[in-house]
């Protein structure tokens, strides 16, 4: 399981969050996702630590604390939800008879 960590600031980088998290435990991963066409980071991390008692410890001593000026949302992630394609049905049984 790992750590959602919302409300981050744009300066952010992964070694900040390693030694934020570090504190409670090991730190396993660090993902900074960042936006496909500007390359910019998004405001949100994912952390993996060691064990849930770890992550349980930093859930608890960091959500809602203010750092980097930024008061953060740390929380157990979610699994991911899968998502349909994007470009809506184009099946031929959905599509109207249209005189051209």
């Amino acid at each position: 399981m790992s750590i959602y960590v919302g409300n981050l600031s744009y300066e952010v980088t992964q070694d900040d969050l390693n030694k934020a998290f570090a504190e409670y435990g090991e730190v396993k991963r660090v993902q900074l996702p960042t936006d496909r066409e500007t390359g910019r980071l998004r405001g949100f991390a994912f952390v993996e630590m060691g064990t849930e008692v770890e992550e349980s410890a930093a859930i608890e001593a960091l959500d809602g604390s203010e750092w980097m000026g930024r008061d953060l949302k740390v929380n157990k992630a979610r699994p991911r939800e899968e998502r349909g394609s994007s470009g809506g049905n184009w099946s031929n049984s959905n599509r109207t008879s249209r005189p051209y």
